[in-house]
Order: structure tokens, then sequence, then C-alpha cells
């Protein structure tokens, strides 16, 4: 099953792909479609509301407000290596504020107060039922499903001190979806292709198997420090290729447009713009 959350005249609303076409749900949203009980993919099915052309669908971040959203550095060797970093030894963790979050295809804008703006295709995880102290043989039975996420990263204020945050969860820099596509059809993204593209220039080329912690690691791990809930969101690193490593760096900038594939998740088409009411700062 793939599900969405879009906007319509009346507001956010969660969609269930049937075909070329987006089946209505009577939830706001995914996150709130994950709350309403183990049993939320046969709600889900049994729904048959409106429908919408899904080529015509304006999408919004899966969990618009999930109420965690974690993130893992360093979790591909590629990319450790072409960092000139060593591969940690357990999770290298940060996190997002929900207002990090777009849709799949919205425009992202790059401020004025970073000139090192920098992309980051990543297998997204998100969250099914709540998981404290879960072993790794039973985290996978509280993941949803899997998504395509963007961590959007200005290098300029990420390397400002020795936390990530603030170069991570600039506004509206993250974008995730465009689907939440469920377990049963991509075998938990064990061995998924992922690419993302500048312009039409492949920069990140890989698979989900290279991760350095697995999914059922990444959940177990995070599980013994805070209870993950439904709708929260894990990125789960990127690949080899980010612009900020490359000979010579290149960032993002107004006019740029990213595409993120990984298959069988989906794709999503990132068009940066000027941010409106930026300023430089020090």
């Amino acid at each position: 099953m793939r599900v969405a959350t879009i906007r319509t005249d009346a507001g956010l609303r969660g969609a269930r792909l049937d075909g070329d076409e987006l089946v209505l749900l009577p939830f706001t949203d995914v996150g709130q479609l994950l709350a309403s009980g183990d049993d939320w993919t046969e709600r889900a099915a049994a729904e048959s509301g409106q429908r919408v052309a899904a080529a015509d669908a304006d999408f919004a971040p899966l969990t618009p407000a999930p109420e965690k959203v974690f993130c893992v550095g360093l979790n591909y060797a590629s990319h450790a290596a072409e960092a000139d970093l060593p591969l940690p030894q357990y999770p290298t963790l940060f996190a997002k504020f929900a207002r990090s979050l777009i849709g799949a295809n919205d425009e992202l804008p790059i401020p004025a107060n970073s000139d090192k703006v920098d992309w980051e295709i990543e297998l997204g995880v998100v969250i099914g039922k709540p998981a404290r102290h879960v072993s790794e043989s039973e985290a996978l039975d509280h993941v949803a499903g899997y998504t395509v996420v963007n961590d959007v990263s200005m290098r300029d204020w990420q390397l400002r001190t020795s936390q990530f945050l603030s170069g991570k969860t600039f506004e509206q820099s993250t974008p995730v979806g465009p689907y939440l596509v469920t377990p049963d059809e991509v075998d938990h993204a064990r061995s998924l292709q992922m690419e993302l593209s500048v312009d039409g220039e492949v920069k990140q080329s890989s698979k989900t198997d290279d991760l350095v912690f697995t999914v059922a690691q990444i959940v177990s791990y995070i599980s013994t420090i805070i209870t993950l809930a439904p709708g929260d969101l894990i990125a789960t690193g990127t690949p080899a290729g980010v612009g900020h490593v490359a000979d010579p760096p290149t960032y993002l900038t107004p006019g740029s447009t990213m595409s993120c594939t990984i298959d069988g998740l989906g794709m999503q088409t990132t068009r940066c713009v000027a941010a409106r009411n930026s300023r430089k700062t020090a």
C-alpha cells in the first residue's frame, strides 16, 4: 500500500494510491492515520471516497507534524570515506524539527545567509506503532513504511560548531515523500537503488543495502533512548556524492533543480528558489 498527505481546497488530507488516482481518507494526514491503531492499513484499504488524479496532487510532507525527526549521520561507508572520517561505533544521531519539512515537489528556499547548501538523498523510515526498548528482531514490526528524504544541509551552519542541528533544520529545507510505502511492497527497503541528480547530472548513486547500521539496528537503538511514536520519521543517512566534498565543492543555488529517486518508493523533484524575507547574518 502507498499512502500520502496531500493539500486540498479543504486543507490537508491523507490519501491512498489506487492505480493513478488518490483516494481521500477521513484523516487529515498520514500521521493521524498511523495513530488511529495497528489496523490502519485495513482502515485505509476499506475507504472508497473522493478521488483525485495522482499526477495533479499537491504533496505535503507525509507526517506534517511528527513528534520526532531523527537523522543518522555517516551511515554509509562511502560517505564516511569521502569526508575522511572514521566509521562510527554507534549510530550518530541528530534531530530536525517539523518546520524543516516540505512536500516532495515543493520549492526549496535557499537562504541568503548560507552559501553552502548541499544535498543528501536518504531512505526515510516512518514509525507505525510505539517502540520502546525493542530488540533488533522486534524492531521492524514497528515500522509502518518507507519514503524518500532529502536531508538538505547548510554546511556552513552545520560546521560552525560540533553540533549539527543549526545546519540541518533550516525552515522548509527537507523534502519528504511523496509516499509512505508499506514494508511488504519493498521487502523492508533492504536493497533499493537510490539516485540524486542536480540539473540532470547524477551526483549520488547507491543502494540501501550499503547502510552501516540497518533499519532494525537504528530503530532498536533509538528506542533505548526514547519512545518512538506513530508518525515519527527517521532519515537513515546518505551515500557518497555530496557537494561539500566534491572537487571543487559544489552547492545548490536559486534555479537548481534536484531529482531524488529510490526504486519502489517514488521520486521527488525539488526546484530551488531564493528565500523570501531572508537576510544575511554574521
